[in-house]
């Protein structure tokens, strides 16, 4: 559990680090952001035991 938490922390500060400091357009930067919260969600949902058959490593 304390793994979930720490990687989900480190993923939310980088996510923060690149929305603040990486010059990019608004439009790449909200598919980009859409993009890591998917997979976020799609890696909890597989840790958690919710979606089997999905290889995400």
């Amino acid at each position: 559990m304390i793994n979930v938490i720490v990687t989900l922390v480190v993923i939310g500060v980088l996510l923060w680090l690149i929305n603040t400091y990486v010059p990019m357009a608004g439009s790449i930067k909200s598919i980009l952001n859409a993009v890591i919260v998917i997979a976020v969600v799609l890696w909890l949902l597989k840790v958690f035991g919710l979606l089997q058959g999905v290889n995400l490593g």
